[in-house]
């Protein structure tokens, strides 16, 4: 068996761990507002969210082309199975890290910073396709912004819509409500999130020439990412749960509908335009809009604030930690 192809074997299997623990990482939050308001106990909402994520990761591939095109040209690189390699073993890195201390923190900051950091170290700033990066960069910083803002909205004409209604039968109503609504954002997750580790095994098969430039997603890197992101959440992720659920703010069911109904939309909008954003992140800053909108008091901005600081240190930390190991692999391999 021949160097590249057990390369690129530890990138197929990197990938599928990288998604798995993605699964349990980020779908927490898909589910976190049913779990939290008891719409769903936590079982049902991970078998739920299980196979939702499975069924929107075999929907898609657009975001995928995106990540497999868009941040560096894997024609460009002459070690690109070591530093594919190196990036995602940072990725996994910062995603057990962050989980084990309960932080919502992004796998798309962690994956696409960790993917620049460890080209930059092989082949220095020029390899970076800046147009495409910008984008993405662009997408990930846009879209809790416009979350925050459309969840306030969301919210804003919830509460206009049912003044008068009695509290406790509304909320009542809306926990079968949000039972559609967690299956749907949970849908959408799969849809955006599972395409990023098409994206890197894509990226590797073509870096390694086993499959041509410009090439489709395969249908089998398609369905393993599924099946491992799919695993991944029916393993569940109880600190992050715990964390957007209840830490952000008190959450009712009327909450957690508009919460979600945002979180879905946003996130459906990026896959439609491929464009690869955090789903942790969206879903977070919707819950916060939410929140600002229902009581600005309500929000515990400590959270928020401990939330923000992980996102912004997530690129350079995830660069820097890739360059590391690209230079540590480069020494073995």
């Amino acid at each position: 068996m021949s160097g590249l192809l057990i390369l690129t074997i530890l990138i197929v299997v990197g990938a599928l761990a990288f998604d798995f623990i993605n699964g349990f990482h980020d779908t927490a939050n898909a589910i976190a507002t049913s779990v939290s308001t008891k719409a769903l106990k936590p079982r049902h909402a991970i078998l739920l969210a299980a196979t939702m994520n499975f069924i929107g990761a075999m929907t898609f591939t657009g975001v995928a082309k995106t990540i497999s095109k868009d941040i560096v040209d894997p024609f460009m690189l002459e070690h690109g199975s070591i530093v594919i390699l190196a990036a995602l073993l940072s990725a996994i890195a910062w995603n057990l890290l962050t989980w084990y201390y309960g932080i919502p923190s992004s796998s798309s900051h962690a994956l696409i910073g960790s993917i620049a950091g460890a080209a930059i170290a092989a082949e220095g700033l020029n390899v970076l396709n800046y147009k495409g990066f910008t984008k993405i960069i662009e997408a990930l910083i846009l879209s809790p912004i416009i979350a925050f803002v459309v969840g306030y909205i969301i919210y804003s004409i919830f509460k206009v819509v049912f003044k008068n209604f009695n509290l406790t039968k509304t909320n009542r109503n809306f926990r079968y409500i949000q039972i559609a609504t967690a299956a749907l954002q949970s849908y959408s997750h799969g849809t955006n999130d599972a395409q990023k580790s098409m994206g890197i095994i894509t990226m590797a098969l073509i870096a390694n020439h086993y499959l041509p430039a410009g090439s489709d997603v395969p249908f089998w890197v398609q369905a393993s990412c599924a099946i491992a992101m799919g695993l991944g959440t029916s393993i569940g992720g109880w600190k992050i749960i715990k964390t957007v659920g209840g830490k952000i703010m008190k959450i009712r069911p009327i909450n957690g509908v508009a919460a979600d109904l945002t979180g879905a939309a946003i996130i459906f909008g990026a896959t439609y335009i491929h464009l690869p954003v955090s789903t942790t992140h969206v879903i977070s800053s919707g819950i916060l809009g939410v929140g600002s909108a229902h009581r600005l008091k309500g929000v515990k901005w400590d959270t928020a604030q401990r939330m923000l600081i992980t996102w912004v240190i997530t690129l350079p930390i995830t660069a820097l930690l890739a360059a590391f190991i690209y230079f540590i692999l480069n020494l073995f391999i």
